[in-house]
C-alpha cells in the first residue's frame, strides 16, 4: 500500500478533527500547559514541520509508516524523522535539534525531564525485549530461567554475540544486564562484538554471522522472514509468554522544552503528543502487525487508554 493510501486509511480510522484531540496525564506531575494552538498549513503557515527523535525501533518495525500519515493529514504539517538510538535522540533532543521525541530508555528520560529539557513525559506503549540467536544454541539458552542466566550461558561457552554498541535503549538494557553478572564487556572479549548500529542492522548481523542478541520484538518479528537463520531463544514467541518481566519495554514522548531552547516548535509537539497519546491513535498502535504477525508489536499505554479500557 503506497504513502497516500495509507493515510487515507489511517485517517478515516482515526477519524480526528483537525489536531483537537484530548490532553494527555502526564507520567511525571507537573503543571501541564494549556492546549496549543492548531498547527495549519495556511498562507501564514505554509509549511509546519515536525522534527521528531525517536528509536530505530519505531521506524525499523515499520509503525512510523504506518501512523505518520494521520498525523500529517490532520495538523497540515510534515514530520521529518531522526531514527537513531535513544541516546543520541535525547542528545539531540539536549541539543534544541529536535522538537518532540518518542524514545524508550526511562531513567534517560526521567533525567530528560528533571534537567529541565521536557516539561513532562508520557507513555506511549510497550513491547518487550526477546535474545534471538542460531538455531542450533550452541549456549543452550533455551531453557534459561532469566536473561541473566542466559547472557551468563552465552559468556561461558564464548558463543558469538551481537551488541548494537550504540547507547540506545536497547544496548542500556543489555548492558544492565550484564552488569547483574558483574561484566563489563570490552573489545578484548573476542567473541563480543559492539556494532554502533541500529537494530535492523544489529539482526541482520547476528544472522549473518549466528551470533545471538538482545532484539526489542516488534524490529524482530517485522524482519524475521529476513533472517532465515535466526530463531526466538528467550522471551517466548508472544509477550505474554517472557517469563523474565524485567524485559517488559516502554516508550514515552517528550516535548522539549521551549524555556530551554526557544527554537523548538513546541506547540506541534505538544499537538503530536496530544494525538499519540489519544485513545483513537492508541488503538491503531495496538492493532498494528496483528494481522500479519498474529499479535501486536507495540501495546498501547498512555494514561487516556487506559482510564477508557476500565
Amino acid at each position: 500500500m503506497n504513502r497516500k493510501a495509507t493515510a487515507i486509511l489511517i485517517t478515516l480510522a482515526l477519524a480526528l478533527p483537525a489536531c483537537a484531540v484530548p490532553s494527555p496525564v502526564a507520567t511525571t506531575p507537573v503543571h501541564a500547559p494549556p492546549t496549543p494552538a492548531l498547527a495549519t498549513a495556511t498562507a501564514a503557515n505554509p509549511s509546519a514541520v515536525l522534527r521528531l527523535a525517536t528509536t530505530t525501533s519505531t521506524a525499523d518495525s515499520g509503525l512510523l509508516d504506518a501512523i505518520l500519515p494521520a498525523f500529517e493529514a490532520t495538523c497540515a504539517c510534515r514530520v521529518d524523522v531522526v531514527a537513531v538510538g535513544t541516546g543520541q535522540a535525547i542528545e539531540i533532543g539536549s541539543r534544541g535539534d529536535a522538537d518532540v521525541l518518542l524514545v524508550h530508555a526511562r531513567k534517560a528520560e526521567d533525567q530528560f525531564v528533571a534537567d529541565g529539557q521536557a516539561r513532562e513525559r508520557f507513555d506511549v506503549m510497550y513491547n518487550d525485549f526477546i535474545i534471538v540467536g542460531p538455531k542450533a544454541d550452541p549456549a543452550h539458552i533455551y531453557a534459561s530461567p532469566s536473561a541473566k542466566d542466559a547472557f551468563k550461558a552465552i559468556m561461558d561457552t564464548q558463543a558469538l554475540f551481537a551488541s548494537r554498541g550504540d547507547k540506545s535503549g536497547t544496548n542500556t538494557k543489555e548492558l544492565s544486564i550484564w552488569t547483574l553478572l558483574n561484566v563489563t564487556p570490552t573489545k578484548d572479549m573476542t567473541w563480543y562484538n559492539a556494532l554502533g548500529q541500529g537494530m535492523g542492522e544489529t539482526l541482520t548481523f547476528a544472522n549473518e554471522r549466528t551470533a545471538y542478541t538482545l532484539s526489542d520484538r516488534g524490529t524482530y518479528l517485522s524482519m524475521r522472514e529476513k533472517l532465515p537463520d535466526l530463531t526466538i531463544l528467550f522471551g517466548g514467541q508472544t509477550l505474554a509468554e517472557n517469563k523474565d518481566k524485567t524485559l517488559l519495554n516502554p516508550y514515552g514522548v517528550l516535548a522539549v522544552n521551549p524555556d530551554k531552547h526557544p527554537g523548538v516548535n513546541y506547540d506541534l509537539a505538544m499537538q503530536f503528543v496530544h494525538w499519540i497519546t489519544s485513545v483513537a491513535t492508541q488503538k491503531v498502535i495496538g492493532a498494528y502487525g496483528v494481522d500479519k504477525y498474529g499479535q501486536s508489536l507495540f501495546y498501547p499505554s498512555s494514561t487516556e487508554y487506559k482510564a477508557a479500557a476500565q
